[in-house]
Formats: structure tokens, sequence, C-alpha cells
């Protein structure tokens, strides 16, 4: 339904922060719920993070908490996601998706995702 497109993974060092950007060209995501995933090779996808629309609530999945923080770019109609302290188990394609009915994080059905960005994180 909508374009998203995530943009800035890369490798870094162990300890190392990266931010992630999700956007969708021509389109605000200000009143969209957002959700970052994540998949490594082999594995399943697993969720990241997330902002509700509405009250901007935000979540994390419990691996990332205290390191990763999720918050909209005010007159960007933007979504940042902010990496810091990151592990090598951190590596993968994080994939921002949303939800175009604008269901909070915790029931959204997300039927929109972006291409995904490669995240390597190693020494």
């Amino acid at each position: 339904q909508v374009r998203l497109v995530e943009s800035g993974g890369g490798s870094v060092q162990p300890g190392g922060s990266l931010r992630l950007s999700c956007a969708a060209p021509g389109f605000s995501l200000d009143h969209y719920t957002i959700g970052w995933f994540r998949q490594a090779p082999g594995k399943e996808r697993e969720g990241v993070s997330c902002i509700s629309s509405g009250d901007d609530g935000t979540y994390y999945a419990n691996s990332v908490k205290g390191r990763f923080t999720v918050s909209r770019d005010n007159g960007k109609g933007t979504v940042s996601l902010h990496m810091n302290e990151l592990k090598p188990e951190d590596t993968g394609v994080y994939y921002c998706a949303t939800d175009v009915d604008g269901s909070s994080c915790l029931s959204a059905d997300y039927n929109s995702w972006g291409q995904g960005t490669q995240v390597t994180v190693s020494a």
C-alpha cells in the first residue's frame, strides 16, 4: 500500500552506533505505526521495535532494550531507529513496516514493507 524505504545501514564495530531511517517518499509517516524487524541468514524474522500511531507508544524487544530508541523525526515525516552499543548478534537485514489501517503496535497487521538495509556488526 505504502512504499517504504530504509536507509542508514552499514558496517560497524561492536559498541558502535548506527541510525536507521524509515521513509515513504512523497508521504508522511507521522501518523502511522512503524515497526522495525530484522532477519539474519537462516533465521526467522524478528520484531525489534515499534512506535504506535496515536499515542506514539514505543516497544522494544528484550534483546535491544536500553540500546535502541525509535522516534519520529518531527517535520520530516520519517521514523528513525537509533542503535547504540551494537553487538555482533544485532547483525542482519533491518526492515521497517507499517499498518496502513493505522492500528497500534500491539494490534498491527503489517501490510507494507521496505526493501531492507544491511547492518553488520563485527570486529
